[in-house]
């Protein structure tokens, strides 16, 4: 299917890796120019020579990359000094680590809420003005499954993303609506990721588990019976941020393989 979307420019954050580098795969395959923000220089640069090489050459987009941490407003300035102006945002960054409540102080909140709330409304602020004008515009945030099913030990990105959500909820549906600009949340659950991983090695060292047991028991509690992909993952983005999903703004999309046992 054509997504309508070919000559697009977007900004992708976290795109070095995981659900990020699946969302700026699938762009470019649809033939949008992306400019890739991660803060791992080698990494981000293997990861955008590999679009440009695999991807890009077929679709004939443009890639670039910003070696920067975007939760800084320097790293901010140093990817919209590269280009200003976008059709398609999606915010990204990774979630707090895990842990409880009772040994977070408040610095360990900023953090939080500077990453998974500031950031991503920052980023908005910064370019939904320009794509109202132009009369076209796609904002997506990456926040997690946890919005709808809170998970104990992830009360810092509990917090910080469910401001998040409160927020894009109020915007999405304000005078930009009917300017051709939409916002949506993407919620990722249980994806073969470097940081569900990360998740499992937390837990193996709390319970004395192994992390393959832990796997599989997650799995387990999937309808699915398997965790999703990047490439899944990217493609859900890819359609929102499609002129086909025009009417689509202010939504939580919760990709999760069934986890997610209610109704609404």
């Amino acid at each position: 299917m054509d997504l309508g979307l070919t000559g697009r420019w977007a900004l992708v954050c976290g795109a070095s890796r995981g659900l990020g580098f699946g969302c700026a795969q699938a762009l470019v395959r649809e033939g949008v120019h992306v400019l890739m923000v991660a803060r791992r220089p080698d990494v981000l640069a293997a990861a955008a020579a590999q679009l440009a090489a695999e991807d890009a050459a077929a679709s004939g987009a443009q890639v670039l990359h910003c070696a920067a941490d975007i939760t800084t407003p320097e790293g901010r300035a140093a990817a919209f000094a590269i280009r200003a102006d976008f059709d398609i945002v999606v915010t990204n960054a990774g979630g707090p680590p895990p842990g409880t409540f009772r040994d977070w102080d408040r610095d360990a909140w900023l953090r939080a809420l500077d990453a998974n709330m500031l950031t991503p409304i920052e980023l908005i602020k910064a370019t939904v003005d320009g794509m109202a004008q132009r009369g076209f515009g796609r904002i997506i945030n990456i926040t997690s499954g946890a919005v709808k099913a809170p998970i104990d030990m992830l009360g810092l990105s509990n917090g910080a993303r469910s401001g998040l959500t409160g927020f894009v909820a109020g915007l999405a549906r304000s005078s930009i609506a009917a300017q051709g600009v939409t916002i949506n949340n993407l919620l990722p659950g249980p994806f073969d990721t470097d940081r569900l991983q990360g998740l499992f090695a937390s837990s193996a060292q709390k319970t004395g588990q192994t992390v393959e047991a832990l796997a599989a028991t997650r799995r387990k509690g999937i309808p699915a019976q398997r965790f999703g992909t990047p490439e899944e993952f990217g493609a859900a983005c890819a359609f929102l941020c499609s002129p086909l999903a025009g009417f689509i703004t202010g939504q939580n999309l919760l990709l999760d393989g069934g986890a997610f046992g209610g109704t609404f």
